[in-house]
């Protein structure tokens, strides 16, 4: 019988190789895979190289299409549906372009496992604890947002059965026990499911705001307007924390470096992350303009409410499963980021010995509880993802990319009128990035400034609006 690794070899993977492949073979043992980033991989090893390109592809198109989709029509709503669908693309382009960085990134630097660690290659030391602080508290950020998410569905489901609280506490801890599983090959099951029931609650709420009278929020009885605008023309704050909205709906992207880093065939990233970029725009664009064009100025957020009162619980019902695989994926690749920072260089990164095990479950413990904080203390939907997209996504979908592309492409080269080209492009993303940071960051303090009794540290009221 062979082994669970046989199927990694030089052949399919630029980044593990056997001994006598390459120099520098002293004290490694014939037979035996070698990673860059993961070192000695044999049978008694977690198979941190088992991720297929359809595995892949489910994991970053769920990373994406999870917390941010639910936002979407109320970005429509607030700056219009021409507004809203230039928006999209644009970001959707832009997001593109930075992520497929990452991809020949690896190629020149196969020992790079995250966002911390191409931080290390650009800038040395300095730069490595800098973004992997950054790294670890915006995903952290974003598992609390999934926490959120995951209290108002059960907050939905029940009509308010509990305090918001004692909800918080149920999606933490379960959002530890989910992200505890060692290796995303063994987590793309749950990708799977993830992604088709978020799929199925939108597709649901789509064809339910359709077909019903008038949305939740509209007056029951009498006229009502939509209120339909192209262009709307929201305050300086509002617009940004739109801008930031959007960024936070295609944040995935730090995801990505872990992703390809246990692919089976890493080269096949760069076609995995378009299609998966290109399936997300689809799916928001659809969503936003149909959602947005039945309800108007009714459309609530997150948009599930948008579909009254019987069938928003049973989107929230059908969404569940796909809100947990969110909180599962990005407390994995946040706890996974310390972990091999912690164990990198020991055989304890790879072998089940205790003291990898109590480093593992350690990390996702500690990333979960971190979460529950941060949620428990911003339990509003709406607040949490415009503060994390408008301080966290840009830094972490955009800002570092154009860096990664001057490193490897510009410093210490002969420049053509191609190159100069790029490189103005990569200077106009980072200086965009940077203004996002500043006004997105200005638009977050207003919105939470202005932030009903619903927000307010450790509430018990109801998150859903299930109860008036």
């Amino acid at each position: 019988m062979g082994s669970k690794h046989d199927e990694i070899t030089p052949e399919k993977d630029a980044y593990t190789v056997e001994v006598g492949e390459i120099g520098g073979d002293e004290g490694k043992r014939p037979g035996v895979t070698y990673d860059a980033v993961f070192g000695e991989l044999d049978d008694d090893s977690p198979n941190f190289k088992g991720l297929g390109s359809m595995g892949a592809f489910i994991l970053m198109t769920k990373a994406n299409i999870g917390l941010g989709v639910l936002g979407i029509p109320f970005v429509f709503m607030t700056i219009g549906l021409v507004g809203g669908v230039l928006l999209l693309i644009v970001m959707a382009v832009i997001v593109a372009y930075t992520a497929s960085i990452i991809g020949p990134f690896k190629l020149n630097h196969p020992e790079m496992y995250s966002y911390s660690d191409a931080g290390f290659i650009v800038g040395g030391r300095w730069l490595r604890e800098y973004f992997t602080f950054n790294f670890v508290v915006g995903m952290t950020f974003v598992c609390a947002g999934a926490i959120v998410s995951v209290s108002t569905a059960l907050n939905a489901l029940s009509m308010h059965g509990a305090c918001t609280a004692i909800f918080i506490a149920v999606a933490a801890v379960a959002g530890f026990f989910l992200s505890s599983i060692r290796t995303l090959g063994n987590i793309q099951w749950l990708g799977w499911a993830g992604l088709i029931s978020i799929a199925a609650a939108v597709l649901t709420m789509v064809v339910c705001v359709g077909i019903q009278d008038r949305p939740a929020l509209a007056p029951q009885t009498g006229p009502w307007d939509k209120d339909i605008k192209i262009f709307a023309h929201p305050s300086f704050a509002t617009a940004m924390t739109m801008v930031s909205a959007v960024l936070f709906a295609y944040a995935a992207t730090p995801t990505y470096f872990g992703i390809i880093c246990e692919m089976r065939e890493p080269r096949k990233y760069q076609r995995v992350m378009l299609a998966s970029m290109t399936l997300t725009t689809v799916m928001y664009l659809v969503l936003g303009t149909i959602v947005y064009h039945f309800c108007g100025q009714y459309v609530s957020s997150p948009a599930l409410g948008s579909a009254g009162v019987l069938m928003k619980k049973v989107c929230y019902g059908l969404a569940l499963p796909g809100l947990l695989a969110s909180l599962c994926i990005y407390s994995h690749l946040s706890a996974k980021l310390i972990f091999v920072r912690l164990l990198h260089g020991t055989e304890h990164l790879t072998k089940g010995t205790f003291r990898h095990w109590a480093t593992w479950l350690g990390c996702t413990l500690g990333v979960s509880c971190t979460a529950y904080v941060l949620a428990s203390a911003i339990p509003s939907f709406g607040a949490i993802i415009s503060f994390m997209g408008a301080l966290f996504s840009p830094q972490g979908t955009i800002s570092f990319f154009p860096i990664m592309w001057w490193h490897d492409n510009w410093r210490g080269k002969a420049s053509g009128d191609r190159s100069i080209v790029m490189a103005a492009v990569n200077l106009t993303i980072f200086v965009l990035s940077i203004f996002m940071v500043v006004a997105g960051t200005y638009g977050a303090v207003v919105g939470l400034i202005d932030s009903p009794a619903s927000t307010r540290p450790w509430t018990c009221a109801d998150n859903s609006g299930s109860v008036e």
